[in-house]
């Protein structure tokens, strides 16, 4: 196969790094590239955003897959010409590529397909957009409508910042015709994480999930970059979250865009606000992120062509996405100056050395080759790539290779990484142990309520019959874990909880699953008739009792714990609320 990818950064060099492991691909060309892509394939002096030009050349050169990168040429429309040539490309239509190149089309889409995501509203006249800014009160988001290269949403302090943002955009045309509409949202409060998936507009595949590091500096502070880091998995986005993501955005934004007509194939990435066990969507994207891409790919185990091709086919439901279990880390070095103005054409030393470190890669987002030499060119200039067992590791590593790397005022933030370590210290204090993973849709339920309260977990599998001895092992250990409550949930003869019970003295609640032809009663008398000595606490059948089961460890955890007691009143008084709310509704 003949492959040409489109454009110059870091993610584009990923690609083609991704691409040439293929045994199935025998040239590459990367248009414009840059010094890393040079290393992999043909360099062809075409710019991403010259449609014609880039047909013309797949055409003349027979390629066979066309891969884009950047989002400017697909919200331009180059899937849909190089389709009219006949050319595959892998990359959305242009009318499905207004996910990201509008904000106006991707809010009207979240809202009317039910899709979680900030209130906001669509302006034109500035005064009208400060009024709405007003009634939102500060913070609150000013975005550009279109495409502003990464700098058109503006997260405002205060009302005179939204004020500033709308003039700006509206009538000092600060972002020309992308901020000819402007969109002014509620300023969503959490963490916010990186997910993305493949999709051929009918069955979508996710990929591994990452976090950005947006801010300059260190601790998440400065203004905003196209992104100085990167790892990937994100605790923040534990199983439970991903499935939200799964269920609640990313299948209803794609079969959404199927019903509208503009069926959406290549790459989706969300990015999410993540708060408690609620998820909200801060914006759509239509490309792969960089620099996320680069500790995707790397923990991606695919032949990533076959999967392309798949979404463009649309046969990739004959296909199954394999992870890397090893963490990935991806610092970005970059020019003095940046993300204001910097200077180019320093050379880069250290690049040899710093891929002879084990497990690691440095991929080129802003570099050129001047006579020989490689030099910035850019301002993010390198993003330096890292596997390890743990994600500790992976940044031991990844930083170690940094510092081989050196050029003229280059710098990087030191703290990549660091949300995760400071999330996955925090022990677990509630163990939620599944008889088989298939009673996950059931035990999720648990999961909601432990967020809610902000009661740290560990999820797993265990089988009473199958795997007795993890079960045991589990039991045995969890107390000095720092574990003060455990969850059996289990059908069939469910005999997980009374195993459990049996090799530990922290309480046990049992949640029988309804998964047997008996509709669960079987595994309600298995749960509740514990031997004298054995006590296990049992929940009532399927999702409600799960629900309880959450509930009940957070009261049995907020009776040492004042913190855990307050928000179990307040969940009480919400409960109450509500029903003197449907009360007053009959008066």
């Amino acid at each position: 196969m003949k492959i040409l990818v489109i454009g110059s950064g870091g993610r584009e060099h990923t690609l083609v790094w991704k691409i040439a492991q293929s045994p199935i691909v025998d040239k590459i060309y990367c248009a414009p590239g840059n010094a890393g892509t040079a290393t992999l394939a043909e360099n062809v002096n075409i710019g991403a955003e010259d449609i014609d030009t880039l047909a013309a050349f797949a055409e003349k050169n027979q390629i066979d897959l066309t891969v884009v990168g950047p989002e400017g040429p697909l919200v331009a429309g180059i899937a849909d010409r190089f389709e009219e040539k006949g050319l595959a490309v892998f990359g959305p239509s242009g009318a499905a590529a207004q996910l990201e190149g509008s904000k106006v089309f991707s809010k009207n889409h979240m809202l009317k397909y039910g899709i979680p995501c900030a209130a906001g509203k669509a302006f034109t006249d500035p005064e009208r957009a400060k009024l709405y800014a007003n009634a939102l009160g500060a913070p609150c988001v000013v975005k550009a409508d279109g495409l502003a290269a990464g700098k058109g949403v503006i997260v405002c302090t205060s009302l005179e910042e939204a004020n500033t943002a709308i003039d700006d955009m509206l009538e000092g045309n600060k972002f020309g015709d992308a901020g000819a509409v402007v969109v002014v949202e509620e300023c969503l409060k959490g963490e916010e994480a990186s997910f993305i998936v493949f999709t051929d507009g009918n069955t979508v595949l996710a990929l591994p999930e990452s976090q950005d590091h947006k801010r300059i500096f260190d601790d998440d502070k400065g203004p905003n970059t196209g992104g100085m880091g990167a790892y990937s998995p994100a605790p923040v986005l534990d199983h439970l979250l991903r499935t939200k993501a799964m269920e609640e955005v990313m299948i209803p934004a794609v079969k959404g865009m199927a019903q509208e007509g503009t069926p959406f194939k290549g790459v989706l990435y969300a990015g999410l606000m993540v708060d408690k066990d609620n998820i909200k969507v801060l914006e759509f994207n239509t490309r792969l992120g960089d620099p996320e891409t680069q500790p995707i790919l790397m923990r991606l185990k695919n032949d990533i062509v076959p999967l392309m091709e798949a979404c463009c086919n649309g046969t990739l439901h004959n296909h199954t996405i394999k992870i890397d279990p090893r963490a990935a880390m991806c610092v970005v070095i970059a020019a003095g100056g940046y993300p204001g103005s910097y200077e180019k054409g320093h050379e880069i030393t250290g690049l040899d050395q710093a891929n002879g470190v084990k497990d690691t890669v440095v991929f080129h987002a802003g570099t050129a080759l001047d006579n020989g030499k490689v030099v910035a060119s850019g301002g993010r200039v390198l993003g330096v790539t890292s596997l390890g067992d743990t994600v500790e590791d992976a940044i031991n590593t990844a930083y170690e290779a940094c510092a081989k790397i050196n050029f003229k005022d280059c710098f990087k933030r030191k703290d990549i990484g660091a949300k995760a370590l400071k999330r996955m210290a925090i022990p677990p204090q509630v163990g939620v142990i599944m008889g088989s993973d298939s009673d996950f849709s059931v035990m999720k339920s648990a999961l909601v309520m432990l967020k809610k309260f902000d009661i740290p977990y560990y999820v797993t599998v265990a089988s009473a019959h199958r795997t007795p001895e993890k079960a045991v092992q589990l039991a045995t250990q969890a107390r000095e874990q720092g574990v003060k409550v455990l969850i059996c949930g289990a059908g069939h003869a469910a005999h997980l909880a009374g195993v459990i019970a049996a090799h530990t003295t922290l309480p046990v609640l049992g949640v029988p699953i309804d998964s047997s032809a008996l509709q669960g009663m079987d595994a309600l008398l298995a749960t509740v008739q514990m031997p004298p000595g054995i006590p296990v606490s049992t929940m009532a059948i399927g999702k409600s009792g799960a629900q309880n089961a959450g509930i009940t460890a957070a009261q049995i955890i907020g009776v040492s714990d004042p913190v855990v007691a307050e928000k179990l009143a307040a969940f009480k008084k919400e409960m109450a609320d509500k029903v003197e709310q449907k009360a007053a509704s009959f008066a």
